[in-house]
């Protein structure tokens, strides 16, 4: 079960045309919106990286805006694990139950799940908020991840998942987040 105090959101690199390219992507972009904001209601830590930045583009603005200026980390490796900065942050923070999404499944984000298994992190891919251009991209991803051992969970089942209860001051903000 996730834990408010282990907890960490990971977006993977939602950037520019390839976002733009996505299987499903009004309902990717929807369930990120949704979890950046029950994040920040239970005041949780978020990370987000970029692909090559320069060649990519940046966060696409439906979710930088909702982020509050939160500077994502530039990579050139497939796995996020891969590159120093981003994994001397996350092993700084000492959360490890990794909410995962981003694009594109079957790439970035399985090989950084994949990482994140093997150094002893509990990876929670969040399957309606990962996505591929093709479904079917989509799906191998989502199944290889959960064949290599992470949890598969949905937007909703993670908020209330980190809420646990109707009698928290917070269960009223994530209601309206997730209607």
């Amino acid at each position: 079960m996730l834990s408010r105090t282990a907890a960490i959101l990971v977006m993977i690199d939602f950037q520019g045309n390839l976002a733009r390219a996505m299987f499903d992507k009004e309902n990717l972009f929807a369930n990120n919106v949704k979890l950046i904001r029950g994040f920040r209601a239970l005041d949780l830590p978020i990370m987000i990286t970029e692909q090559t930045p320069e060649k990519l583009g940046p966060t696409i603005q439906q979710l930088s805006g909702e982020l509050g200026g939160l500077k994502p980390f530039a990579k050139e490796t497939f796995s996020c694990w891969a590159d120093p900065s981003f994994r001397d942050q996350l092993e700084s923070l000492t959360r490890r139950h990794v909410i995962l999404t981003g694009i594109e499944c079957h790439i970035c984000v399985y090989q950084t799940a994949l990482d994140l298994i093997q150094n002893g992190y509990s990876v929670h891919l969040v399957a309606d908020a990962v996505s591929s251009r093709t479904p079917e991209n989509r799906e191998v991803g989502i199944q290889a991840i959960k064949s290599a051992g992470a949890h598969i969970t949905s937007t909703e089942m993670v908020l209330f998942e980190l809420l646990r209860t109707a009698a928290d001051p917070k269960a009223r903000e994530i209601f309206k987040i997730v209607k």
